[in-house]
């Protein structure tokens, strides 16, 4: 195993994981059904009790997508996480709110009342799908850092990574390109997680407003992921030179699909896939589309991931130093940390193993009103 094979196995890994968050995040899309006026109360307890099963995937899936970052390409790490913090911190106070509201929302004198908690995961459901996105788009527009390795060894300020403004991660909102992805995820979400109860709970109403949900949602989606993609086949990107110079080139992006075929076949799958999955749950009697919508999300960011890394390409580009822009080979961790990692990863295909069998478990049989209205062990 080479240097450079461990470096792309990694990317490939984190890949994988930020399309499994991307789908999982359908549990953040179907809570946005709490603000649906057309379900009553139970009906909304049942969507409820449909995500309450699955949330923690969503969240587990979060943190082991940073801790791989941090262990693989802990510069990225530090980076981001250290310098762009508001994105972060603001992503974690979703997710707190939204196990709290799981929670508590139910519960006898509860401080912010039903409606309260409720709003708090609508918040939940529109802002951490919106802000991962924009997180990533970044990964194409650039962002205001600088680094430099030697400051390690001043003992005064022994820091690599700068941040060049004072909104640390929030001057990201004014990039029209990374907003856009933003946005895609987050009526992306809204359909995985409209499909997803169309799926898992029964009831006629519920399945009449998921299918309506689906066919409205589905024309902001288009609408957003064609435009951010046909501005990433247009932009200049940030090209790597074999010596490890950073420089702009002209539809970078664009040539980095027509020269990775694999990659332009696993992104037109995943379109796809999505789009038939679209067109099940919006035009057919089929409960079945999440499961080919599902798998055409994580197709399709993992080849977003391909196109930032793979290929020559700075995947977190500076706008403020070309040659701070961090690249799978300057951002790493040791070859030995690697390859410790890569003998511990062969243990994923247990662990979702397990997951599948939990899942498949919980969802044997579906939510009915008479199940929210019968038993006490439900949100």
């Amino acid at each position: 195993m080479t240097y450079e094979f461990l470096q792309n196995y990694w990317w490939v890994l984190i890949s994988l994981l930020g399309g499994l968050l991307v789908f999982l995040m359908f549990v953040q899309g179907a809570n946005l059904q709490l603000g649906n006026r057309a379900l009553d109360d139970t009906q909304k307890r049942m969507v409820l009790n449909s995500t309450g099963r699955k949330w923690e995937l969503t969240f587990t899936t979060l943190v082991t997508f940073g801790g791989a970052f941090f262990a693989s390409f802990p510069l990225f790490y530090s980076t981001s996480f250290g310098g762009a913090y508001w994105v972060w911190i603001l992503l974690l106070f979703t997710f707190v709110f939204q196990a709290v509201s799981y929670e508590f929302q139910n519960k006898k004198g509860n401080l912010l009342g039903k409606k309260g908690f409720r709003a708090a995961l609508m918040v939940n459901g529109i802002l951490a799908p919106f802000l991962v996105g924009t997180a990533v788009g970044t990964f194409f527009t650039g962002s205001d850092f600088t680094v430099d390795k030697l400051a390690i060894t001043d003992p005064s300020s022994p820091v690599i990574s700068t941040w060049g403004n004072g909104w640390h991660g929030l001057d990201a909102l004014a990039q029209q390109h990374a907003v856009l992805l933003g946005l895609t995820l987050v009526f992306l979400t809204c359909i995985l997680g409209a499909l997803y109860i169309l799926n898992n709970v029964e009831e006629g109403t519920i399945e009449n407003q998921m299918r309506r949900t689906v066919r409205i949602a589905a024309i902001p989606f288009l609408f957003f992921f064609l435009a951010w993609a046909v501005w990433l086949c247009l932009r200049s990107g940030f090209a790597v030179d074999a010596d490890g110079t950073v420089r702009m080139e002209a539809n970078k992006y664009l040539h980095n699909l027509l020269e990775m075929p694999v990659v332009l076949g696993m992104l037109l799958v995943g379109v796809v896939l999505v789009l038939w999955g679209i067109y099940q749950g919006a035009f057919t009697s089929s409960r079945k589309g999440i499961w080919f919508a599902g798998p055409g999300t994580v197709l399709v960011v993992m080849a977003v991931f391909f196109l930032a890394g793979f290929n020559g390409t700075a995947y977190y580009p500076s706008n403020t130093d070309l040659q701070s822009s961090l690249t799978l080979s300057n951002s790493c961790s040791s070859r030995f940390t690697l390859q410790v990692m890569f003998w511990v990863s062969l243990l994923i295909p247990f662990v979702l193993a397990y997951i599948v069998y939990a899942w498949r478990a919980m969802d044997r049989k579906k939510i009915t009103a008479k199940e929210i209205e019968g038993t006490k062990d439900k949100y």
